[in-house]
């Protein structure tokens, strides 16, 4: 999670990279993800600025109202998994890069649970057809 958004941006903008990122899918910001309400602020903080938008809040956390005895209730509960995290990640590289692989590879551990994401992105729009046909390729291996 070191890497800020702006960094992704300013690689895009160059219309001359290819990037392979490792996404900290279940290493990092699975676990900052709570369960039962949304992260604290600086953790909330650290997520904004890796994913460049604070739109993950109401991706990840979807506002519940409950009728009570007493009223209107309401409530943030987590309902984001590996798969929908990694998918909102994609969403956010294709706001910047040309192309952008649709099959990232999940890196597992010995619980085969997914630690990492895989992803590539290309920034230059001339050559991101093939260069993200090669990349799902060996993504798809």
């Amino acid at each position: 999670m070191q890497v800020d958004w702006s960094l992704i941006e300013a690689l895009a903008e160059t219309r001359a990279v290819d990037l392979w990122i490792l996404f900290p899918l279940g290493q990092a910001v699975n676990r900052l993800l709570t369960k039962h309400e949304p992260p604290p602020e600086d953790w909330a903080d650290a997520l904004t600025r890796m994913f460049g938008t604070n739109a993950w809040r109401g991706e990840f956390y979807p506002k519940q109202v409950q009728q009570t005895l007493f009223g209107t209730e309401e409530s943030y509960l987590k309902d984001a998994d590996f798969e929908r995290i990694g998918k909102f990640f994609v969403k956010r590289l294709k706001t910047v890069f040309a192309g952008v692989a649709d099959n990232p590879l999940p890196l597992r551990n010995s619980r085969n649970i997914p630690l990492f994401l895989l992803c590539f992105a290309c920034a230059n729009p001339r050559g991101a057809t093939p260069a993200i046909k090669i990349a799902q390729n060996i993504l798809g291996k």
